[in-house]
């Protein structure tokens, strides 16, 4: 049982919270973690890593689907999707049972309870046993979100659902209304969708993917809808309607409200921070729309108390929390670390096919006030591509005209999230277009796409 004095508390084991105890462990500081439910929170265990083991399933079974575009025969092709879940599941606890290990490893002291602030330096949790009264010189707050419940759309765990509810599903959608098309809600689309289901996407805004760059939501749209599935833009679900095994939903779109059938909506409308019940009020913490508000070095104004990861606003990213982890346990220890750009983290989407961005869009650079020069790159010029049987797909370079410097690169197609991490490196590094042009690509492969495009922002393509 932990007691007494710690340099620094975290409460919340999720990406941001048990690497920010590590880190600090690593410093040499003495570390406790207070946890309600899983130790590594909702990215481990309801998120990131169960919904990416889903969408492996679906990408093979696609791909078996396809077996005789690649020379192969496949007959009596299925799925069980109770195994498909379980398999999701095993991933997920494989995953918990890691950061228990390094935590251990680490020497970092584990508090399973739910955490309130009493007063400054001071943490009480509620456990099995009882409450113990913790302090610390620095205390860090990582408890996450949850998803934003919209009135009249709560889910229900039957007819409705939360993501929770879609990673465990009880049964397997035929008719399938997903509300919102950020990435939960196009991985979720996606993943039913290639299992069959008859799968509709209603966006509010007038793009699906609304974050990301115009071009590239366009041909993911495109390939959507190539799969089957119905894209509604400028869209509203204004009620749902619940009956036995049905649900109608009166949808708007250009002042005409729709009313449409199905089985299952799965709701993905955004996240809520978990801020209630922690005592931030009363300590002076200032909170705006559910997200505590921080300086560029996640501090709260509260003398020694920081918050990160998605309690501090977007990006909603587990990669963010993380490093914004690493350096809130510098600052405790006494270094003097980097603050975190958000415009310099990637985003990445799981869907078939697959998007990740970097920077500015092209058209948040003109609004910048940007002179930029932007290259284009589609899949069907790269031999790696065709040859692959992914040649759908486009790579996109915004430049500052004037200084050569990266703005942003914005991807769809086979493997993105994996090449993307080349455009971060680069803008991490201040790398310009001169670099990026004499850098010598492999061949054959992916990455040589993203060459391309740069070259194609200065009019040098080669291979279109």
């Amino acid at each position: 049982m932990a007691t007494g004095n710690f340099d620094m508390i975290v409460i919340g084991a999720g990406p941001g919270g048990y690497v920010a105890a590590i880190r600090a462990a690593q410093l040499g500081l003495r570390v406790c973690v207070v946890e309600r439910e899983n130790l590594g929170g909702i990215c481990l265990n309801w998120g990131c890593i169960p919904t990416k083991a889903l969408l492996r399933s679906s990408e093979v079974f696609h791909l078996m689907e396809r077996a005789k575009d690649y020379g192969l025969s496949a007959d009596k092709i299925g799925y069980d999707l109770d195994a498909v879940v379980k398999r999701s599941r095993g991933v997920a606890r494989q995953m918990e049972g890691g950061v228990k290990h390094l935590l251990k490893k680490n020497k970092v002291e584990v508090v399973m309870g739910e955490a309130t602030l009493p007063a400054r330096g001071k943490v009480s949790v509620k456990t099995e046993k009882g409450t113990e009264e913790l302090s610390a010189k620095h205390i860090v707050l990582a408890t996450g979100a949850r998803a934003r419940e919209l009135p009249g759309l709560e889910a229900d765990g039957d007819l409705v659902w939360t993501y929770r509810h879609a990673l465990v599903p009880s049964r397997m959608p035929k008719k399938l209304l997903v509300i919102g098309s950020g990435a939960i809600g196009i991985e979720f689309a996606s993943f039913y969708n290639t299992l069959g289901a008859e799968t509709t996407v209603v966006e509010v805004m007038d793009q699906i993917l609304p974050v990301e760059d115009r071009d590239i939501a366009a041909l993911a749209k495109k390939q959507f809808v190539k799969q089957g599935m119905k894209i509604m833009e400028k869209a509203t679900v204004k009620k749902l309607d619940r009956a036995k095994g049905k649900v109608t939903a009166h949808v708007e779109t250009g002042g005409k409200v729709e009313k449409l059938e199905f089985d299952t909506v799965i709701s993905a409308v955004g996240i809520v921070g978990n801020t209630e019940g922690l005592g931030l009020e009363e300590l002076g913490v200032k909170v705006d729309r559910t997200h505590v508000v921080v300086d560029e070095y996640c501090r709260t104004g509260v003398e020694g108390l920081y918050a990160i990861g998605d309690i501090a606003g977007a990006p909603w990213l587990a990669h963010k929390a993380s490093h914004e982890g690493v350096m809130v346990a510098e600052l405790a220890a006494g270094g003097h670390p980097h603050p975190v750009r958000p415009e310099s983290i990637a985003g990445c989407t799981y869907c078939q096919p697959q998007v990740a961005s970097v920077g500015l869009t092209e058209a948040k650079a003109k609004e910048a006030g940007y002179e930029i020069r932007v290259g284009k790159f589609p899949f069907i010029g790269n031999g790696k591509a065709v040859a692959l049987g992914e040649p759908e797909g486009l790579v996109k370079t915004v430049f500052d005209a004037k200084t050569g410097e990266l703005l942003g690169a914005h991807m769809v197609g086979a493997e993105v999230t994996e090449l993307i991490q080349g455009f971060v490196v680069g803008r991490q590094l201040e790398t310009t277009e001169e670099d990026l042009m004499n850098t010598v690509f492999p061949h054959p492969t992916l990455s040589e796409m993203m060459h391309e495009s740069v070259l194609a922002a200065y009019d040098r393509v080669i291979h279109i």
